[in-house]
C-alpha cells in the first residue's frame, strides 16, 4: 500500500488507539497561503502599521490589539444603536472605526515583525473575531433608526458569504484574498467614517425622484456589489479549480 493509501486509511478508518489521529491532526503543518492585497491604501497602509509595529511597546502583544480590534467594533455597533436617541453617538463611531483599524491590522503586522506567528491561531482567531464584530456593527445599524433593518441583514449576510468563499479559497487554492476589485476593510472603515460625517448633517437623500434614508441608499449599493462579488469570485474559483483538476478520460 502507497504512503498516501496509508493517509486515507488513517483518516478515515476508526483507529484502534483513538490518540494516534488526534497526535496526527495535530502536528498536521498549516498549508502556506498567498496574501491577495491589492487595495488602493494597500502600499501606505503597509508602510504605517510597519512603522507601528517596531514603535509598539513590549508589554503590548498582538493579542491585545486583537482585543481591540473586537472591542472597538462592538462599540461601534453600541454607539450606532446610540444614534437613535443621540446623533452624536454617530461621531462615536468614527473614533471606534480608527481604533477598529489599529487593532485588527497591526495585530498580524506586529505578529511577524517580532518572529511570534501562530499561523492556524491567528487564522481561526481573526476571522472569527471579524465575524461577532460584523455581527454587533450590523446589529447597531439595524437599531439606530437611520438604515432598514432588512438592509442591515442583508449586507451582514453578503459579508458573511464573501467571508465564507474567501475562507474556501483559501483552502482549496492557498490562495488568501484581503481585497476585492481594490476594495479592502481599510477602504470599507474609510468610507463609512466620510459616511457618517454626511449622515450627521443630511440623514434623507434625494435618489431617483424619491427621499430615502441615506444609508438605506448606500447599504443597498454596498449589498449590490457584495453580492455581486461573490458571484464573479465564485465562478471564477470553480471555473479555475475545474481547470485543475479536470478528469481524464
Amino acid at each position: 500500500m502507497t504512503g498516501a493509501g496509508v493517509q486515507v486509511m488513517t483518516e478515515f478508518c476508526e483507529q484502534v488507539n483513538p490518540g494516534v489521529l488526534l497526535e496526527m491532526r495535530r502536528k498536521r503543518p498549516f498549508a502556506e497561503m498567498h496574501r491577495v492585497q491589492e487595495s488602493w491604501v494597500a502600499p501606505g497602509e503597509k508602510r504605517a502599521l510597519l512603522w507601528l509595529a517596531v514603535r509598539t511597546p513590549e508589554a503590548v502583544g498582538p493579542d491585545h490589539l486583537t482585543i481591540l480590534g473586537l472591542a472597538a467594533q462592538v462599540g461601534a455597533g453600541v454607539c450606532y444603536a446610540l444614534a437613535a436617541r443621540n446623533r452624536y453617538a454617530l461621531l462615536g463611531v468614527i473614533g471606534c472605526l480608527a481604533l477598529n483599524w489599529l487593532g485588527d491590522s497591526l495585530d498580524g503586522t506586529l505578529a511577524r515583525v517580532r518572529q511570534r506567528q501562530r499561523p492556524r491561531y491567528g487564522f481561526y482567531v481573526d476571522h472569527m473575531v471579524d465575524s461577532f464584530g460584523a455581527l454587533a456593527l450590523m446589529g447597531g445599524l439595524a437599531l439606530s433608526g437611520y438604515m432598514h433593518t432588512g438592509i442591515a441583514i442583508g449586507l451582514l449576510i453578503a459579508f458573511l458569504m464573501l467571508s465564507i468563499q474567501s475562507y474556501l479559497a483559501t483552502h482549496a487554492l492557498g490562495e488568501f484574498r484581503l481585497s476585492f476589485w481594490r476594495f479592502g476593510p481599510t477602504e470599507l472603515r474609510i468610507l463609512l467614517a466620510i459616511g457618517n460625517v454626511a449622515l450627521f448633517w443630511k440623514p434623507m437623500v434625494h435618489f431617483l425622484g424619491g427621499v430615502y434614508r441615506l444609508f438605506d441608499v448606500g447599504g443597498a449599493i454596498g449589498l449590490a456589489g457584495m453580492g455581486m462579488m461573490v458571484v464573479v469570485f465564485t465562478m471564477q474559483n470553480t471555473m479555475r479549480l475545474y481547470r485543475e483538476e479536470r478528469i481524464r478520460q
